[in-house]
């Protein structure tokens, strides 16, 4: 391979275990392009179709191409992330997370079941043993919120949500309890725990239904899935709700266009979800990582993570992973130009 910055290879593909287990996930792909602004990082979950993976590419664009807007602030706060784990692990991830003051934990973990569906969500109890393990690590100031990936009906969210409450001391929100946008709502005039909207809006048609449903309090902005860093600012915009910017779980080199949006915000009440580096056993480029619980802004083009040889041939694929990946790019491009071409046509 080709080492990154030669003219002659300017998109290479990436892969890492994880830490541990993830969303599902043991190990974590994508692709890196490079263009004239720097390197920009494409890479849609694999149960993500070509046309939901065009903000994803749009999002790479902006980055490789032209850049992001100037900051407001030059580090940005971030909340550690504690998967399914059990609570001896999850105090450790927390001790270890570079003194953020925020624990995201995720709640409503249903196992893969041999016929490729989901079983039911652990049970409370061990969610219990987790906030309270995660409530012992930060001490008293810590905030805890937890995010259940739209995976609780109703009934679970409000029979869960008051326990999960009182083992946490006081959750700062629940992120997406429930799949849908009138279940969010239904959710949230029941239960006093503040509501975050992540699922209903990257990946809906219509962000703005959380909005006319007063189903959330707060949103989450990720930028790869919303088409990149001004595409957030305008949807921030209009929304008018206090936004959390959160990963895709990128590599640094694509958590550098969070910290971008994270920036350039007028107003950024919350912790981000941008700390995930730690997640990978390796990244492409020094991870973004937090000092005293914040990441630093990376202070210009010439600053942004950039992979290098020796990191990218360590996390080098299988040449099946590398082909699909290639494949996808090509696609995803083939169906960006004709959906250019059409608007243009009709403009």
């Amino acid at each position: 391979m080709t080492g990154p910055g030669h003219d002659d290879e300017p998109v290479v593909v990436w892969s890492t275990p994880l830490r541990t287990r993830f969303r599902g996930l043991d190990v974590r792909d994508g692709l890196l392009v490079r263009g004239l602004a720097g390197w920009a990082e494409f890479s849609p979950f694999w149960d993500y179709d070509d046309a939901e993976s065009l903000a994803w590419w749009r999002a790479a664009e902006e980055a490789a191409t032209v850049g992001w807007p100037a900051p407001r602030r030059s580090a940005i706060p971030v909340n550690v992330t504690v998967p399914a784990v059990g609570p001896e692990r999850a105090r450790q991830i927390v001790l270890a997370s570079g003194g953020c003051r925020t624990a995201k934990v995720k709640v409503a973990e249903r196992p893969l079941l041999p016929d490729g569906t989901r079983g039911a969500p652990e049970p409370v109890e061990a969610e219990i043993a987790r906030l309270e393990a995660v409530r012992d690590a930060l001490g008293p100031g810590g905030r805890i919120r937890v995010d259940a990936n739209g995976g609780w009906s109703v009934d679970e969210a409000v029979r869960r949500l008051p326990l999960l409450d009182r083992a946490a001391g006081g959750l700062e929100y629940v992120e997406q309890p429930c799949a849908t946008v009138p279940e969010l709502a239904a959710v949230r005039r029941v239960v006093a725990v503040p509501v975050a909207a992540d699922e209903s809006i990257r990946r809906a048609e219509d962000p703005f239904a959380v909005v006319r449903a007063d189903a959330a309090d707060v949103v989450v902005l990720k930028v790869q899935p919303l088409g990149g860093v001004r595409a957030c600012l305008d949807l921030a915009e209009q929304v008018g709700l206090p936004v959390v910017v959160s990963s895709a779980l990128e590599s640094s080199v694509g958590l550098a266009a969070g910290l971008a949006l994270a920036a350039a915000l007028p107003e950024l009440p919350y912790a981000c979800g941008l700390a995930t580096a730690q997640l990978f056993e390796r990244d492409v480029a020094p991870s973004l990582l937090p000092v005293d619980g914040a990441i630093p802004v990376p202070r210009g083009p010439g600053h942004r993570p950039s992979p290098d040889v020796e990191r990218l041939t360590a996390m080098a694929p299988s040449d099946g992973v590398r082909a699909a990946w290639l494949d996808r790019l090509a696609r995803v491009r083939a169906l960006a130009g004709e959906r250019l071409a059409r608007d243009t046509v009709e403009g």
